[in-house]
């Protein structure tokens, strides 16, 4: 029987549907995460811990865990673990993504700098200094622009501004939201909703990129790397603009609705996206502006899609996509199956204020619309919500399938306007 190792941060929304696929497929599985479990001793194979920030170590650990329960595949499930992912699989010997890769496609600069040699259309871009003078910045900066973190995930920390004022306040901002991220859990809450770090940020992370805001719509690629060819499993569309100032996921619907020119552009640019960055094998994600001129690159990561998302992809008799990247990563020559025509979609529900969630009433409403397939809240009552640009979650999901992909987005809209979130704002 083959034995999997899943990398599996403790945050990470993905356990259940990794969990589930590997026992559809009779794997053995071992789960590494970085937080030690109490009960590891009593299945050593199941369950191990591992220093996600330092790769080549944990790749030493895993090579000493290997000579007992040897393992046949590695998958890195989220982004933050992809790096260490690479250095574990290299030091194994199993088919990979070099380190190199993963390290560019998890910083937006490096990233950038790769599709600009390799001529992959891609929004234009400037590094710069939270050291430097606000003002002085923005004296040169293109507007309307986007002020990025470096390394930050889900649109945490990305703000648009369209004039020098809203530069200066849009760097501020991203400069307390990066000094939290790297003061983790050592930070103080503020009542914005962010954190105070008391440490100065370590060098890596005094940096942040300014992008030239691109318009256009949005899409999602799902896709799987064989050998540096990149197959795509599914196209989302995204019906709701993304304009700013802050860009926060909402609804995602597939099969898409574009020409099918204009989506075999759409797999041409992500391929040559991923080919810039040395992305060669196993899911990618990627996410893309169509403007005027065609396909821009706005990420592509080596995992595939983030959150519940995946729950409204069905590929052939029923086979989840987690299904598919366990199988794949043990066995590139099996055939892939088709995703369902049937059109399908998700709502990452966003978080409209922070402050501490009391009750969510409508839910029956909610599930009672035609087309609704499920509802799930990953918020909990007395939990604190931090909306973006801060915050990096959502209170849950909803899912719809229906005969058209107009019906789908309907009762996703719908069922989100039955929800009613009563939240507590904070004490000041």
């Amino acid at each position: 029987m083959s034995r999997v190792l899943l990398l599996l941060p403790t945050t990470s929304y993905r356990t259940d549907a990794f969990l589930a696929a590997a026992a559809r497929l009779d794997l053995e599985v071992t789960v590494a995460s970085e937080q030690p479990n109490s009960l590891a001793h009593l299945n050593p194979a199941a369950l191990l811990t591992l220093d996600f920030s330092k790769p080549q170590s944990a790749a030493e650990r895993v090579c000493a865990f290997a000579q007992r329960y040897p393992i046949d595949a590695v998958v890195p499930v989220d982004s933050q673990v992809v790096a260490v992912g690479a250095a574990i699989s290299a030091a194994l010997g199993l088919r990979h993504n070099s380190l190199e890769s993963a390290l560019c496609a998890g910083d937006k600069y490096r990233s950038r700098l790769q599709f600009q040699q390799a001529g992959v259309t891609a929004p234009e871009f400037w590094l710069c200094s939270f050291t430097e003078d606000p003002a002085a910045l923005a004296a040169r900066a293109p507007f309307p622009c986007v002020v990025k973190p470096l390394r930050l995930s889900g649109s945490q920390g990305v703000i648009r501004a369209d004039n020098p004022e809203q530069f200066v306040e849009a760097v501020d901002r991203l400069a307390a939201i990066v000094a939290c991220s790297e003061a983790g859990e050592m930070g103080t809450e503020s009542a914005a909703g962010g954190c105070t770090a008391s440490a100065r940020a370590p060098d890596h992370a005094e940096k942040f990129l300014v992008e030239r805001f691109v318009a256009g719509p949005e899409v999602a690629l799902e896709g799987l790397l064989t050998g540096g060819k990149l197959q795509m499993l599914a196209l989302f569309d995204k019906p709701d603009p993304l304009e700013g100032p802050f860009f926060e996921e909402t609804i995602y619907v597939t099969p898409s609705r574009l020409a099918p020119q204009t989506q075999q552009e759409i797999a041409c640019c992500a391929q040559r996206a991923a080919a810039a960055l040395g992305l060669t094998e196993g899911p990618v994600h990627a996410e893309l502006r169509l403007t005027a001129a065609g396909p821009a690159v706005i990420e592509i990561n080596p995992r595939s899609i983030g959150g519940l998302c995946s729950r409204v992809l069905r590929f052939g008799l029923q086979c989840a996509l987690e299904d598919l990247i366990l199988r794949h990563a043990l066995d590139t020559d099996f055939e892939l199956p088709v995703l369902s025509r049937q059109p399908a979609g998700v709502m990452m529900i966003p978080i409209p204020r922070a402050g501490r969630l009391c009750e969510v009433n409508g839910l029956d409403l909610a599930r009672g619309v035609a087309g609704i397939d499920n509802l799930t809240l990953s918020a909990h009552p007395g939990q604190r919500l931090i909306p973006l640009p801060e915050g990096a979650q959502y209170l849950g999901f909803l899912f719809a399938r229906a005969e058209s992909s107009e019906a789908v987005e309907a009762a996703l809209r719908t069922a989100h306007d039955h929800l009613e979130f009563v939240i507590e704002a904070d004490k000041r």
